[in-house]
C-alpha cells in the first residue's frame, strides 16, 4: 500500500500533533492512503485537513522514504506500506469542524517530543520525528534511497550484490555468548570433577552421580571471589577416586542456564534413576513438536539448547539432531503508556489485584486479546472492562440456554389453528456464523491468533444475545470453542447445562462445510479510498451489476454526485472505490 505519514507541528508552540484513536490503543500522526493518480503531497495535505480540520499548512521538509509491515487492527488485516514522508507546520489555528466518522475514529492532542516517544505507538514514526528534531541518520535495515541502481531494493538483498561488485566476498562467523561460569552462584550446578595433588582432574564416578548441593543456612559470597561453595568444607573435602588420598571437589558451579538448556529431555522420563531419560521415551517424545518463548530467549536458551542437544546427539545420547521442529515468539506487554514494567517504575501489573476485581477469565482473554501474540503491546487496565463485559454476556445467554422453553410459537394469518413452531434462530444466520467461528477459532488457535478468535467469538455472542431463542446444543457448541479462552466458565456453563463430564476432555465441535458458504457478503464502498458506506451484495453478483448498485447506493451519490468519475474500481468481496 501506498501511503502518507505526516508531522505537523503547532503554529506557535514546540509541540507536534498526535491522534490518539478511540477503538484501538493507539497513537500515530496522521497517516493515510494514496488514491490513484494522486502526488504524495496532495494526499498528505488532503488527509491532514480531513483528519484534524487545520487549513493553513506550511511544508518544512520532504523525509526519507520508510517502509512498514504491521497488524492494521481497525482493518483488520496484514499491511506493508511505503510510506512517503512529511514534516508541516500549521501558519495557524484556522480550523474547519470534521465530520461525525472522523470525531469517533480519533482525538487530536498535541504533545512535546519527549511526550511523543513515550506515547506514540509506531517505531518508524519515532525515526520521522528524530530526523525532524534531531536530523540523526538511520543505520538499520530497510529499503534502499539515494543510492543508484540500488534505489528501491531491501539493505540485505542489495548486501552481496555491493560486496561483489566491490571484488569482496561474504563471509559469515558464529560467535556464542559467554555462559558466565565465572559469575559464581551456590545455585549453580555443581561440575563433578575432583582434584587432586597426585592424580589431578578426576571425574566423579558414576555410581556417585548426581552430584549434590550441601544443604546450608548461609550461602553468601566469598571474599575472595571464588563460589560460595569453597568456604563448605565438610562439603568439598573429599578422598580421591583414584589413590584414596585427601582432594577437594571443583567449586565452581555451571551457570544456571545450563539446565535449563536440556530440561525439556528430562520431562519425557523425570522419574528415571540410571539415566536422563530413556531411549523408547525420547524416540516417542523428540524433537518437541512446538516450543515457544519469549523474544528474550532467543540468544540465550534457544541458541544454547541446540547447541547443548547436538552435544547430546554426537555422544548418540538423543535420537534426534534438532531439538525441536518449531519454535515461535510471544510478544512483550509493556507498561502503561508504552514503558517497559519494572519494580524500579512500579508500573508492574500483579495479576492477583486483577484475579480478585475481574475473574481469571477476564484476564485470560484481554491477555489474548490485546494484540497480535507476537507483537509487543500497551497493557491499558481501562480496556479489561471490555472482555469482562464478553464474560458478562455469555453468561447472561447461558441463563437463557438453561431455559427448557427454546422456541417460539406464532399464529398464520387466514390458516385454522395455525399455531406452528418456529425453529429458533440457529437454524438461520446465526447457525452459519457458530460454524464459520467454530473453523476461524480453530484455524486461529493453530497459527497463534488468539485476539482474533475471541473477536471472531464476541460477534457471535452479540448475535446470540439478539436471537429470540438459544438452541442448547449449538450454545454447547459455544462453549466447547470458549473453553481454552474461558476455562471456568465454560466448565461451569457446561455442568449448568446437564454434561456430566468435563468440557476440557469433550471433543473439539465439527463445523459443516455446506453451512459456511457465503450467500451474501458484505463490501465497502469508498471514494477516494475512504470508506463512506456498506452494502451487502450476493456472493456471485457480476462486476457490472456491483458496480451499477454502489453507484446508486444514497451514501455514494452524495459524494459523487456532480463530480468527474475518473474510475470504478472493484476488488473482489471486498470494495469498490470510486476515483474523483
Amino acid at each position: 500500500r501506498e501511503a502518507i505519514s505526516a508531522i505537523v507541528k503547532h503554529w506557535s508552540e514546540d509541540k507536534y500533533l498526535v491522534l490518539k484513536w478511540k477503538k484501538v490503543n493507539w497513537h500515530t500522526f496522521i497517516t493515510g492512503g494514496i488514491d490513484v493518480e494522486e502526488k504524495p503531497i496532495d494526499a498528505a495535505i488532503r488527509e491532514i485537513k480531513e483528519e484534524t480540520g487545520y487549513q493553513n499548512l506550511k511544508l518544512k521538509q520532504t523525509l526519507s522514504r520508510s517502509h512498514a509491515k504491521f497488524y492494521h487492527v481497525p482493518k483488520k488485516e496484514n499491511r506493508f506500506a511505503h510510506f512517503h514522508n512529511f514534516y508541516f507546520e500549521l501558519v495557524d489555528g484556522e480550523k474547519k469542524e470534521l465530520t461525525k466518522e472522523e470525531k469517533e475514529n480519533h482525538e487530536i492532542l498535541w504533545m512535546n517530543s519527549e511526550e511523543i516517544k513515550k506515547n506514540l505507538t509506531p517505531e518508524g514514526q519515532i525515526y520521522d520525528l528524530n530526523s525532524v528534531v534531531s536530523e540523526k541518520p538511520y543505520t538499520g535495515e530497510g529499503i534502499i534511497i539515494n543510492s543508484g541502481k540500488y534505489d528501491g531494493i531491501a539493505t540485505q538483498d542489495a548486501r552481496p550484490k555491493i560486496i561483489a561488485e566491490a571484488g569482496g566476498k561474504m563471509v559469515t562467523k558464529f560467535k556464542l555468548r559467554d555462559w558466565v561460569f565465572s559469575r559464581q552462584r551456590y545455585w549453580g550446578e555443581p561440575i563433578p570433577l575432583i582434584h587432586c595433588d597426585n592424580d589431578g582432574w578426576v571425574p566423579v564416578p558414576d555410581k556417585d552421580l548426581p552430584v549434590k548441593l550441601p544443604e546450608v543456612k548461609s550461602y553468601k559470597p566469598t571474599d575472595t571471589g571464588e563460589s560460595p561453595l569453597s568456604a563448605m568444607t565438610k562439603w568439598v573435602n573429599v578422598k580421591c577416586p583414584v589413590c584414596k588420598g585427601p582432594a577437594k571437589r571443583e567449586t565452581d558451579t555451571m551457570p544456571n542456564w545450563a539446565g535449563s538448556s536440556w530440561y525439556y529431555l528430562r520431562y519425557t522420563d523425570p522419574k528415571n534413576n540410571k539415566e536422563f531419560a530413556s531411549q523408547k521415551k525420547l524416540k516417542y517424545w523428540t524433537p518437541v513438536d512446538w516450543y515457544n518463548g519469549g523474544m528474550e530467549h532467543t540468544t540465550l536458551h534457544l541458541l544454547y539448547s541446540r547447541f547443548w542437544h547436538k552435544f547430546l546427539y554426537d555422544l548418540k545420547l538423543v535420537p534426534t539432531a534438532e531439538p525441536y521442529k518449531k519454535r515461535t515468539s510471544h510478544g512483550l506487554i509493556m507498561g502503561e503508556g508504552g514503558v517497559k514494567m519494572s519494580k524500579s517504575l512500579g508500573n508492574v501489573v500483579n495479576p492477583d489485584q486483577i484475579v480478585k476485581t475481574y475473574g481469571a477469565d477476564t484476564l485470560r482473554v484481554y491477555e489474548m486479546f490485546i494484540g497480535p501474540f507476537e507483537d509487543t503491546a500497551v497493557w491499558n487496565t481501562e480496556s479489561i472492562i471490555g472482555s469482562r463485559r464478553f464474560i458478562e454476556k455469555v453468561w447472561r445467554i447461558a441463563e437463557r440456554a438453561q431455559q427448557k422453553k427454546n422456541s417460539l410459537r406464532f399464529t398464520l394469518p387466514g390458516v385454522p389453528g395455525g399455531s406452528h413452531t418456529l425453529q429458533n434462530s440457529f437454524f438461520t444466520g446465526l447457525k452459519r456464523l457458530l460454524h464459520k467461528t467454530i473453523k476461524k477459532v480453530g484455524e486461529d488457535i493453530e497459527a497463534m491468533r488468539f485476539n482474533t478468535a475471541i473477536s471472531a467469538m464476541m460477534i457471535l455472542a452479540t448475535e446470540m444475545e439478539k436471537a429470540d431463542s438459544i438452541d442448547k446444543k449449538n450454545f454447547k457448541m459455544f462453549l466447547q470453542i470458549l473453553a481454552p479462552f474461558a476455562p471456568h466458565l465454560a466448565e461451569d456453563t457446561w455442568f449448568a447445562l446437564g454434561e456430566k463430564k468435563s468440557i476440557h476432555i469433550s471433543k473439539w465441535p465439527v463445523w459443516n462445510p455446506e453451512l459456511i458458504k457465503e450467500n451474501e457478503i458484505k463490501i465497502a464502498l469508498q471514494v477516494n479510498g475512504k470508506v463512506r458506506a456498506e452494502i451487502e451484495i450476493p456472493a456471485d453478483m457480476i462486476e457490472e451489476k456491483v458496480l451499477e448498485l454502489a453507484f446508486a447506493n444514497q451514501n455514494i451519490r452524495k459524494w459523487v454526485e456532480g463530480k468527474d468519475v475518473k474510475k470504478k474500481i472493484y476488488v473482489k468481496g471486498r470494495l469498490v472505490n470510486f476515483v474523483i
